[in-house]
């Protein structure tokens, strides 16, 4: 099982949890770039539904060549 695999099945085995961590990043990322609230409550959204297992459809794209 790989680190991502890993992470999921954490995140599905403690969503509360993630949600929580996910509300506390996007405060930090609100308090540091100011003006920009409305696009980071939307990727703590997606995040959200990730951790709850509605993004399952895709693995997360390959890192780029070194």
């Amino acid at each position: 099982m790989n680190l991502f695999d890993k992470a999921k099945e954490a995140l599905s085995q403690h969503p509360d949890q993630a949600d929580k961590g996910i509300d506390k990043a996007a405060e930090a990322a609100k308090g540091k770039f100011g003006g920009h609230d409305e696009q980071i409550d939307q990727a703590a959204e997606k995040a959200r539904g990730f951790a709850r297992g509605q993004n399952d459809q895709q693995d997360p794209p390959p890192p780029p060549p070194a």
